[in-house]
């Protein structure tokens, strides 16, 4: 595998998305969604979910490794309660993000908008038991959020890839 200045951006704002989120749920405070709190961290995830497409894209299967990196440092940076959680609900969501983009031959948008829409879900469920607050306004504004990311990533991406017509 050949590394380049792109390759490596892609993994570095990875594993700097996971870490940055991570303190993020440990400093924000908790916003109220339909009577109910919410992490206010929610709304912003998003992007790590599309960003984990770019990195795998960049370094194949080797983005399981940048995933424990990026979490490992979530554990010195952030509260370990939430990196450990973080880790928790990680794994298993990304490893469904994985095979997603692994095993399905569609064209990298349309990878992204799938693998986006059956992992955000499952680490919105784990993440929000795990550190106590879950509820179904939780895991749904947590999934839109990751969903508008995955949405205008994907969009932004086909869009380059389609011939101009003039």
């Amino acid at each position: 595998m050949v590394f380049n200045k792109q390759k490596s951006l892609y993994v570095v704002a990875y594993i700097t998305s996971i870490v940055l989120v991570n303190w993020a749920f440990t400093v924000l405070p908790m916003v109220e969604v339909f009577g109910t709190p919410v992490p206010a961290t929610s709304i912003v995830v998003g992007l790590i979910f599309v960003a984990r497409d770019f990195a795998q894209r960049a370094i194949g299967h080797y983005v399981l490794f940048a995933m424990l990196v990026g979490t490992g440092l979530s554990y010195l940076m952030a509260d370990p309660f939430v990196a450990t959680a973080s880790l928790a609900a990680f794994l298993i969501s990304e490893i469904v993000d994985w095979a997603v983009y692994t095993f399905t031959k569609r064209p990298f948008h349309q990878r992204i908008l799938l693998s986006s829409a059956l992992g955000t879900p499952v680490d919105s469920i784990i993440f929000l038991s795990m550190i106590g607050y879950f509820s179904l306004p939780g895991v749904v504004l947590m999934t839109i959020a990751k969903m508008i990311g995955a949405v205008i990533v994907a969009a932004g991406y086909a869009s380059r890839k389609r011939p101009s017509r003039k």
